[in-house]
């Protein structure tokens, strides 16, 4: 049996029952964050009270605050920061491109989820993150929203090309890659959103092995349908890359203002980027002072062969 993830409703419901064991503050409302958790299981929401717990222990507060729940949405969401981890100013710089790459084109796109928050503290094994998070629960996803989704994926990679030079451009946008070329090739062969093949699906759903499917894959095209398949993938991913190339450029001084301000905060929220959109300098964060940025770490890039992704928009959930 497959239990589908909670809806808004569900999730309230979840964290109400979570919550009872929890010394709460006032500010703390199960509904607005159910509104943000999309996506997440029962077990991710008991999961996301403990670690507030933990967060509000270490602060040594007598209740769990808002602020602690949302610390630890962000750890849940985009991984555990690394702050250990040292990195040199050339490459915190090249990192900060590329996220404000992908959370420009993101923000311009149209259809997108919401940015909501952009960091290059490194996390897990990306050196930085930017994260989308829908504003509400979504069952189906139309061609405008996967195409956006597309660019966005390549915001970051085209924001190295144009600000470093092409011979500069990092296997940091691997992932981006990757993942753009399912979603172009899922569009033509399991969505039938291309007209040259149609609303035909060319690939067969293995489904889940523990459900009793097979592991084994069939053929069911020819030859010359693969490789019109192979065409169409590459004409998709292409434009995404393409349009992504020409909003980057068409804002190039927006671009620079985000990366700035990532550099000198680390991580910025959907408030802050509003302004930077705007064309205007963004506030600090509250808690953020000058000693912070005397603090930014430095990292030995000798291993280029094995230097970790840049971290992409985060997986859509």
């Amino acid at each position: 049996m497959v239990i589908p993830l909670p809806d808004i409703r569900g999730r309230e419901a979840i964290l109400k029952v979570h919550l009872r064991k929890v010394p709460l503050d006032d500010d703390v409302k199960p509904r607005v964050i159910a509104r943000g958790t999309p996506g997440f299981s029962g077990a991710d929401l008991a999961n996301l009270i403990n670690e507030a717990a933990l967060f509000a222990a270490r602060d040594n507060a007598k209740a769990v605050a808002m602020e602690h729940m949302e610390r630890a949405k962000d750890k849940i969401m985009m991984g555990t920061e690394r702050r250990s981890m040292v990195m040199s100013e050339k490459e915190k710089k090249l990192t900060a491109f590329h996220e404000a790459g992908h959370a420009l084109v993101g923000r311009l796109v149209p259809e997108h989820d919401p940015v909501y928050k952009v960091s290059i503290i490194p996390r897990g094994r990306a050196l930085g993150i930017t994260m989308f998070l829908p504003e509400e629960d979504k069952y189906s996803i139309s061609v405008l929203q996967l195409e956006s989704q597309l660019a966005s994926l390549f915001g970051g990679r085209v924001a190295e090309e144009i600000v470093f030079g092409a011979e500069h451009v990092t296997t940091g946008a691997s992932n981006d890659i990757e993942r753009a070329t399912n979603i172009a090739r899922n569009m033509v062969t399991k969505w039938g959103l291309t007209e040259k093949l149609g609303p035909l699906t060319y690939s067969e759903d293995e489904g889940e092995i523990f459900l009793g499917r097979s592991i084994t894959q069939h053929k069911h095209m020819s030859d010359d349908t693969a490789r019109l398949i192979d065409e169409e993938v590459r004409r998709i991913v292409e434009a995404a890359h393409q349009k992504a190339l020409g909003l980057v450029k068409s804002n190039i001084d927006i671009l620079h203002l985000m990366a700035d301000a990532l550099i000198r905060y680390e991580t910025i929220d959907s408030g802050q980027i509003d302004q930077i959109m705007e064309g205007h300098e963004p506030d600090p964060p509250e808690d953020w002072s000058e000693s912070d940025s005397d603090a930014s770490a430095q990292a030995d890039t000798s291993d280029t062969d094995k230097r970790p992704p840049i971290g992409g928009p985060a997986e859509q959930v």
